[in-house]
């Protein structure tokens, strides 16, 4: 995704020539509910992926820190894409940094593929022919930047085709939903509780922001 140019729906905004039903899943993310800590907006989507695509960006946000961050991809094929088993697709990446002792666990990875998994499921989402990588790096440093700490850091890849729903548009608001909630979890926060969801609105790339 991250070498990926540009397309036409960039600026947050399915194209005029876009299908209704790719415009309809993209205003569904653009409506959808998400807790305060998670900042979302909306960023260039790639264009060799599909026909049509949509990106949104987030990141988690604890007072001054940012402790996960990630990318959404709707992608979108009318004529059908036969890896995917239907017309659009999902596409994410989610990264966040570790506590060294959960870094260190044999079964991190399979961990943290069912987070993902069990995200989808808790709000009643079947996701057909999902595929995806779990990595985890640590960076160790030396010489004249010795006095920084090790770090270690997650990175989910993953992609699923949506369930089509009524006149062929995806509830793409709940895909988007349990996708806020696997970042939740990658970066630490206690489950929302029933007042934590806000309306998300999608403003235009922010510049830097000081935390």
């Amino acid at each position: 995704m991250d070498d990926a140019k540009d397309t036409g729906e960039a600026d947050g905004h399915a194209s005029s020539g876009a299908p209704p039903v790719f415009r309809a899943a993209v205003e569904a993310l653009r409506g959808a509910r998400l807790r305060p800590q998670i900042e979302v907006e909306s960023t260039r989507a790639p264009q060799r992926l599909a026909p049509h695509a949509y990106a949104l960006e987030a990141t988690v946000v604890d007072g001054d820190q940012d402790l996960a961050d990630g990318r959404l991809v709707l992608l979108h094929d009318p004529a059908g894409h036969d890896a995917w088993r239907g017309t659009f697709r999902l596409v994410t990446l989610v990264r966040a940094e570790l506590e060294p002792e959960m870094a260190a666990d044999p079964l991190l990875p399979e961990v943290c593929w069912s987070w993902l998994t069990g995200a989808l499921q808790a709000r009643g989402l079947t996701q057909g022919e999902p595929s995806g990588t779990v990595t985890r790096a640590s960076s160790h440093y030396f010489g004249g930047l010795s006095e920084r700490p090790s770090a270690s850091q997650i990175e989910i890849r993953a992609s699923w085709t949506p369930r089509e729903g009524l006149g062929g548009v995806p509830d793409t608001a709940a895909h988007l939903a349990s996708w806020a909630d696997l970042l939740a979890q990658v970066a630490g926060l206690p489950p929302a509780g029933p007042g934590d969801a806000a309306v998300v609105t999608l403003p235009q790339r922010r510049g830097p922001q000081s935390r």
